[in-house]
């Protein structure tokens, strides 16, 4: 049986290559808009970062992903990312890997 390839993607907080699975896309569209995007296929500029709540907060401590995406991140939108990447982090640890 032939091995499937895993889709691997830059982790923007640890600067290392993880299973798409294990990270978390954010999108900034054409109207600046910054998004979370659990989906992975919304439109626009797309970075990845680990389903770590403690990485999500040292993120944001040193400014990483204004950086990467070139716009202002407001701190309701840290708060949401956060609690996005903590809900699926618990639910990992709950269910498993699916």
């Amino acid at each position: 049986m032939k091995k499937r390839k895993i889709p691997m993607r830059k982790d923007l907080l640890t600067n290392s290559m993880q299973p798409k699975k294990e990270l978390v896309r954010i999108v900034i569209d054409k109207e600046k808009n910054v998004a979370v995007d659990p989906t992975g296929k919304k439109p626009g500029r797309g970075a990845y970062v680990s389903l770590n709540p403690e990485e999500i907060k040292r993120a944001q401590d040193k400014g990483v992903l204004e950086r990467s995406l070139g716009v202002k991140i407001s701190a309701s939108f840290y708060e949401e990312l956060y609690s996005y990447v903590d809900h699926q982090k618990a639910r990992k640890e709950l269910f498993g890997d699916k």
